[in-house]
Order: C-alpha cells, then sequence, then structure tokens
C-alpha cells in the first residue's frame, strides 16, 4: 500500500478509500450488502492496507455508520484508521433535518459519532453545497466541530469552484477550520472538473478524493453499449442514467478494456490507474460488493501508464453537462 498526505495536512491515507455506501440495510437499496457480508471487506481492507474509510449518514439511513464503526472496532485500533463521514441530505421528514445549518450540523456530528460509536472522525464533510443558509454560518459551526474534538479535520464534496474558492476565502477571513478535501466527480467520462476544481484544489493545497472513479461500473465494463447490465444496482440506480450519456462515453469505455487486454490487466485497474496518476488526486473512493473488486483495486496501484496510454484513454473525451452537484 501507498499512503500520501490529504492536501496539505499531516495526515496519512492510503492511495484508496473504502467507500462504505454498498454496506448497511439492503432495504435502502437491493444493492446494499447486509452487515454480515459487509464485514469481510472491511478485514481484507485493513489486510491490504487501506487505512481510509468513508461513509455517510445517510447511507442506509444511519446503519452503514454502525456497521462501519463496529467493523473498524473489532478489526483495527481507533488509531490505525482515518474514519470519515458527512452531512447535509436529509435524515428525516422535518424541515431542520437535512441542510448544513448549525442546528442540522450540532446534531448529526453527535448521531454519526454514536452510530459509529466513536468520540471524533477524522474527517467531517459537508455532503452537497446548501444554498438555502449562509455559508459563515455552516463554516463557523463546522468549526466548532473541530475545536470541540469532535472532528479532526473538514472536508467537502461536489460544488462549483467558486462557491468552495468562496468557502476557502471566509474561513481564512475569519481564522476558521479551512476544508482540507474535495470529495468530487472525476473519472475518465466525466472530466470537468479538470476545469477549475482541481487546478484550484492543486493552488489551495486541497486533497481530492474522488467519487464513482469508475463511473458508476461502466469503465469496469458492467455495462454495455444500448443497455445496462443485469447488476442489481445497475438495473434500479437512476443516477447512474443521468450522469453518463455521452455520445463518447461507450468509445472510452471500449478504449480502456482494449488497454487492459494490452497490458493484461482489468479495466477497472486501467480506469484507476488513469486516476491516480492524475495531479492532485489523493485517494479515490471505491465500492466492493465482490472481494476481487477491492484487491484489484489496490493492485491498480502498481500500474504505470505510458504518456501514450493516457493520452489514447484522453483523446476522445468531449465536454459534459456538469452533474453530480446534487
Amino acid at each position: 500500500m501507498q499512503y500520501v498526505n490529504l492536501g496539505r495536512t499531516g495526515l496519512k491515507v492510503s492511495r484508496i478509500c473504502l467507500g462504505a455506501m454498498s454496506y448497511g440495510a439492503p432495504q435502502w437499496r437491493d444493492w446494499v450488502l447486509d452487515e454480515e457480508a459487509s464485514r469481510p471487506f472491511f478485514k481484507r481492507a485493513l489486510e491490504l492496507g487501506i487505512n481510509f474509510f468513508d461513509t455517510a449518514d445517510m447511507y442506509s439511513h444511519g446503519v452503514s455508520e454502525e456497521v462501519t464503526g463496529r467493523a473498524l472496532r473489532d478489526f483495527a485500533r481507533r488509531e490505525e484508521v482515518v474514519i470519515a463521514t458527512k452531512v447535509f441530505h436529509p435524515f428525516g421528514d422535518g424541515p431542520n433535518e437535512r441542510g448544513l445549518s448549525r442546528l442540522h450540523i450540532m446534531r448529526s456530528i453527535d448521531q454519526s459519532l454514536r452510530r459509529l460509536g466513536v468520540d471524533y472522525v477524522d474527517l467531517y464533510q459537508i455532503h452537497r453545497y446548501d444554498p438555502e443558509t449562509p455559508l459563515e454560518e455552516t463554516l463557523e459551526a463546522l468549526n466548532d466541530v473541530v475545536r470541540s474534538g469532535k472532528a479532526r479535520y473538514i472536508g467537502a464534496s461536489s460544488m462549483y469552484a467558486w462557491q468552495f474558492a468562496r468557502a476557502l476565502y471566509l474561513a481564512d477571513l475569519h481564522g476558521w477550520t479551512r476544508f482540507v478535501s474535495m470529495q468530487n466527480h472525476y473519472n475518465l467520462l466525466y472530466r470537468e472538473e479538470e476545469r477549475e476544481m482541481i487546478p484550484l484544489c492543486l493552488w489551495e493545497g486541497v486533497g481530492v478524493i474522488p467519487w464513482s472513479p469508475l463511473a458508476r461500473g461502466m469503465l469496469a465494463g458492467k455495462r454495455q453499449p444500448g443497455g445496462f447490465s443485469d447488476t442489481k444496482r445497475s438495473q434500479s440506480d437512476e443516477f447512474l442514467r443521468q450522469l453518463y450519456r455521452g455520445a463518447t462515453d461507450h468509445q472510452i469505455v471500449e478504449r480502456v478494456a482494449a488497454l487492459a487486454e494490452r497490458l493484461s490487466v482489468q479495466p477497472a485497474q486501467v480506469a484507476l490507474a488513469w486516476l491516480l496518476s492524475k495531479p492532485g488526486v489523493s485517494a479515490p473512493i471505491i465500492g466492493a460488493t465482490r472481494m476481487h473488486h477491492l484487491e484489484q483495486a489496490v493492485e491498480a496501484l502498481q500500474i504505470r501508464l505510458a504518456d501514450e496510454d493516457i493520452a489514447f484513454l484522453e483523446e476522445l473525451y468531449e465536454p459534459h453537462e456538469v452533474s453530480g452537484h446534487s
């Protein structure tokens, strides 16, 4: 395993982060693994040297945090792991059970800590930008979460670069805790983040931890042109249908497969190797529901793509409509 500093911090994270959206309650999404089926993935991840684990309060409506917390307590010492969770999405029907108000943040961090069974999280992230709450209110609340010892660092997720730049500016202006990471939508099929967000992160020393590095399985060859695969997630994932509709998407998938065949590796490994080669990327967040998904992701760290391979993969890309911010 390789480890890097998360952005400009001293926090060391594994170059692969295990995302826990797939672990929790199948009643929430039919492709989610229950606790018994999930635990081997945490154990194997730790054996492979992964120390970075990402979840969110909304995943399985809190059950993902519970499953993640129990597994990490059973298989590792608290000091060995970096636990990240998120706040923003609705966690109830009430108008104050969502968003990034001070009320919701303060309530949510306490509930997340209880479900995870820890005294603090290493990285507390806003899951999306909240246009209904003054940014100053959100940032001051997050600063208080850190100052109270309930989180060590704070991170953000998908938003426009101007919104993130304003957040960094306001934190500096008021002496509040700064965002140290950006969890954004970035892969071979969606590279709009290269225009402004990633250059901003590089300039500001913010670590990039992309979500959906395999484009919801498309880059792993899980979907064929003209339709979806027969996996449970493909059949029920409406978000997938919204994200990848570009005219050249399937041609890029074919190039990934062709390069993988030439290198005698898996398409998913080529897609991850490309992402790991990009400036600013600290740790792609991978989801694994089969053990070989996890093991192949770690093996991808050993793949070094030549400049001509990267050019071959990138050549056909066409601009996409901005997506993933909601």
